[in-house]
């Protein structure tokens, strides 16, 4: 079901964000200063061509025994230059394609898919896009470390 739904997406729309988040990767690689966004992108480009199955989660929650407050500190500084730069109209353009697919009936499942994108597009460093079962056990795993269960 999950591939059925991804092509469903694609061929609604998807391929505008999808190629949108393509050309944010390159432009990321392009200014110098960009280039610690590239990461971020690259990961949010794979969640918009092929949303369903997979699911961003934040790199705390993949290895929370790592967690280092510096670095989070420098990722909400580029999550900011993101926001300004990229996020805002990326934001936009994941609503838009969602309220049109949306618009079908057979398009809900999809449109919801990047309405969810649509706020990670807005703050997506820190992020990876892992498959939904990787980000329940990372999610029980740190939930274990955190409550001592």
């Amino acid at each position: 079901m999950r591939s059925v739904l991804n092509i469903l997406n694609f061929f609604l729309g998807g391929f505008i964000t999808t190629f949108s988040w393509l050309v944010v990767t390159l432009l990321t690689i392009v200014f110098i200063f960009t280039l610690p966004l590239t990461r971020s992108c690259w990961e949010i480009t794979k969640l918009s061509l092929v949303p369903f199955g997979n699911e961003a989660i934040h790199v705390d929650l993949l290895r929370p025994e790592n967690k280092n407050k510096l670095m989070n500190s420098g990722g909400t500084v580029l999550n900011v230059v993101w926001l300004v730069l990229f996020g805002w109209w990326l934001c936009l353009s994941h609503i838009s394609i969602g309220i049109a697919q949306c618009l079908t009936l057979i398009g809900i499942p999809t449109g919801i898919a990047h309405f969810k994108i649509a706020v990670i597009a807005l703050w997506p460093v820190g992020r990876r896009v892992v498959s939904v079962e990787e980000a329940q056990i990372a999610r029980e795993n740190a939930a274990r470390l955190q409550y001592g269960n």
